[in-house]
């Protein structure tokens, strides 16, 4: 498989920076929702990489630190789960795409965005479906959003020690359920996944 297809077929097309797009957290109760954009120099591939969620979280943090140090430019961004309440969880994961771009410090021309639909972004973009079993770039984004999201979680453990958040990053987990029967939502939850919740109550 040709991991680099869609960033050279861009790269044909005379755009010079190509950007990978993805997000993490999109399903969490609790927490942002992060996004990472990474350009990567032509040709490079990193050995390793693949699909995020089928890589082991060890693999995931040395994958990280490789990805940081080989990337022409990365940012990574997030959308809160205030945001998140406010304008829902699709235009908060775009509002975290939008910033991931924006944020480059080298301006992408290209974006290859995974998924099915497009955030408003200022330069053309493509979105592919599967896009971090697909392309490298994309599949970058996934790795950097990923551990960047978890990471911020683990952080939110030690503030709020009672969710546990270090085993479920803030899924729907029973255990995640158990403890917010036990102690009610906290200030990091989002209000709007937790209407099943409230309803059974």
């Amino acid at each position: 498989m040709d991991w680099l297809l869609y960033e050279n077929e861009a790269m044909q097309k005379g755009f010079k920076y190509v950007c990978g797009v993805d997000e993490a957290g999109r399903g969490p109760l609790a927490g942002p929702v992060y996004a990472a954009a990474v350009i990567l120099p032509e040709g490079c591939i990193i050995e390793g990489v693949n699909d995020s969620k089928k890589i082991s979280e060890k693999k995931r943090e040395e994958l990280f630190d490789v990805i940081c140090e080989k990337a022409l430019a990365y940012c990574i961004a997030s959308a809160d789960e205030k945001e998140i309440d406010e304008i829902n969880i699709l235009n908060a994961t775009y509002l975290a795409m939008k910033r991931a771009v924006e944020g480059l410090n080298i301006a992408a021309d290209y974006a290859l965005i995974d998924g099915n639909r497009l955030p408003q972004l200022d330069i053309p973009a493509e979105c592919i479906v599967k896009g971090d079993a697909k392309s490298e770039s994309i599949a970058c984004a996934s790795i950097l959003a990923k551990v960047s999201r978890d990471r911020y979680m683990l952080e939110m453990a030690k503030e709020f020690p009672e969710y546990q958040f270090e085993k479920h990053k803030g899924y729907g987990t029973k255990l995640h359920y158990e403890m917010l029967d036990e102690f009610g939502p906290s200030i990091i939850h989002r209000q709007t996944f937790l209407k099943t919740w409230y309803n059974k109550k």
